[in-house]
């Protein structure tokens, strides 16, 4: 698969409102891919619930995928208490856990680029990358806040129209924070970006849209009858 085509339109941050490139957002290739716009980063990370969180344990890395959510300039992480990386991050107010450095990636497919040759086949993609150090979140307005946000990311709306968690399921959970701070997003767009020696070859060139489809909602089996389906559920 091919990672040397551009067709996108980012070109590097926003002066205005974008986030501060650093070695470790700046891609080594593709670059004209990368934007640190602030609204490009949020749009990507408001559309998805789903990210991949690396880090370190015992001296391998480690990814796992889980939950998010966002408020402002921050992400929320759902774990239980008994996750490892959650106990790594530990509480940001005391001195003997500095928190977890971390990795976070949130990645949309957008297309399926098929080109004449098998070199340049592509994706056409929105990411984000965060980096940064975790730390769990134990003020508990805080963890309310983080928990209805992690609801809405999935279904937004949802988190009032359900019962919030009680002291024994908060206890439960954890969650952990990570800023936005040191981040960037990559997109690439368009068609395939064949050689020109190929583009004679009789072999289908093109785009293969992906998106992503929710079917209609099932009830649940014990459901009372009477109620209806939510408004947010049933909105295009």
């Amino acid at each position: 698969m091919s990672t040397t085509d551009d067709h996108t339109p980012a070109d590097g941050p926003t002066p205005t409102d974008g986030y501060t490139p650093t070695d470790r957002t700046v891609p080594t290739r593709s670059r004209k891919r990368a934007s640190y716009d602030r609204a490009v980063v949020h749009a990507i990370l408001d559309e998805g619930y789903v990210c991949h969180l690396g880090f370190i344990r015992d001296g391998a890395p480690v990814v796992l995928p889980t939950l998010y959510g966002r408020i402002g300039e921050r992400l929320y992480v759902h774990g239980s208490t008994g996750s490892r990386p959650l106990r790594m991050a530990g509480a940001k107010e005391r001195t003997d856990t500095p928190g977890l450095p971390v990795c976070l990636t949130v990645t949309h497919v957008d297309g399926l680029v098929l080109a004449r040759s098998a070199f340049h086949h592509s994706l056409n993609y929105r990411s984000v990358v965060v980096h940064g150090t975790a730390h769990q979140v134990t003020d508990p307005e805080e963890l309310r806040a983080a928990l209805d946000a992690l609801v809405d990311q999935v279904v937004p709306g949802r988190a009032a129209d359900a019962r919030p968690a009680d002291a024994k399921e908060l206890a439960a959970t954890a969650v952990i924070r990570l800023d936005l701070e040191e981040v960037s997003a990559k997109v690439r767009t368009g068609g395939p970006n064949d050689d020109p020696g190929d583009l004679a070859l009789p072999h289908w060139a093109g785009v293969v849209p992906v998106a992503p489809r929710t079917g209609a909602p099932v009830p649940s089996a014990d459901l009372d009858p009477s109620i209806a389906l939510p408004a947010y559920l049933t909105a295009p």
